[in-house]
């Protein structure tokens, strides 16, 4: 189970990735992936496409999405899987999740025109086509397309984040809404790269805590953005808050993403993967 190459989050067209969910699924299949779940941001529509696409390939698939949630003041993401991709209260409280995003791009975009960047939503929404789901990884493309900056990378060096030109916070899900909603739908929580967050020891703490007395039952130790040091500190919090570990790459894009689907290290021995608690919700070709 340790060394399944299951890879549960990625991201395709209809969030912030560049492919199309058919196409992610072939890309998957291809890269050696066993296990495979879409995990759009706040949004379940391509999960019957994947799946089908998914199963036409002999590709084993969990639902997957990824909820945007505010905690502590910061963004933090938590990856639900295996869940119905029809219940109802989840989608509807991923629709009211993504309800504000075009004010905030908006305001994004009036933001980088003071600096003398114009055109920026219009530029961005080429990238997305619904403003419900648009985003700064949409904007960033948009200002490497009229070079403004070299790749996406620079430009969250020099825009869209805290501090810098375009950079409009936002108020996602509260975190107990979030679980809740995922495991309602049957699924189980996780919490999306732990690493990333910029908190203190104690929000860390704060955090973990959190999320596993609202229900949640795994976090990501062995992800894209986490470093080798990342996997012995998230495997050890796995272990102290009794939470099933996960694995994804968050992929997004060939061009941008650091890690492809299905390259990255196994899990460590001594967490439990979440797809040993999962095995009734896999979808099976």
């Amino acid at each position: 189970m340790h060394t399944l190459n299951a890879d549960l989050h990625c991201h395709s067209s209809i969030s912030d990735g560049t492919l199309a969910p058919e196409v992610l699924a072939a890309h998957a299949k291809a890269n050696g992936v066993e296990l495979w779940a879409l995990t759009d941001h706040d949004e379940l529509r391509g999960q019957h496409r994947a799946r089908a696409a998914a199963a036409a390939l002999g590709l084993p698939y969990l639902t997957g999405t990824e909820v945007s949630v505010t905690f502590a003041g910061e963004t933090v993401h938590i990856v639900g899987l295996g869940f119905d991709p029809d219940d109802t209260r989840l989608a509807e409280g991923l629709a009211r999740t993504r309800g504000g995003r075009e004010l905030r791009a908006r305001e994004m975009a009036e933001d980088l025109a003071r600096v003398g960047i114009k055109g920026a939503f219009e530029g961005a929404l080429k990238y997305v086509g619904n403003p419900d789901l648009i985003s700064r990884t949409h904007f960033a493309r948009y200002l490497v397309e009229i070079g403004a900056c070299r790749d996406t990378q620079e430009v969250f060096r020099r825009y869209l984040t805290e501090g810098k030109p375009g950079y409009v916070p936002h108020r996602w899900a509260a975190l107990g809404d979030a679980v809740r909603w995922i495991v309602e739908a049957g699924g189980i929580a996780v919490i999306a790269h732990p690493g990333r967050y910029k908190l203190t020891p104690n929000q860390e703490y704060a955090l973990f805590s959190d999320f596993k007395e609202h229900g949640g039952r795994a976090v990501e130790v062995v992800t894209g953005s986490h470093t080798a040091q990342d996997y012995v500190k998230y495997a050890s919090m796995a272990r102290e808050f009794g939470l099933l570990a996960s694995r994804g790459s968050d992929f997004h894009s060939p061009e941008e993403s650091h890690t492809d689907l299905g390259a990255l290290p196994y899990l460590p021995g001594e967490v439990q993967p979440v797809w040993t608690a999962l095995q009734e919700r896999v979808l099976r070709p």
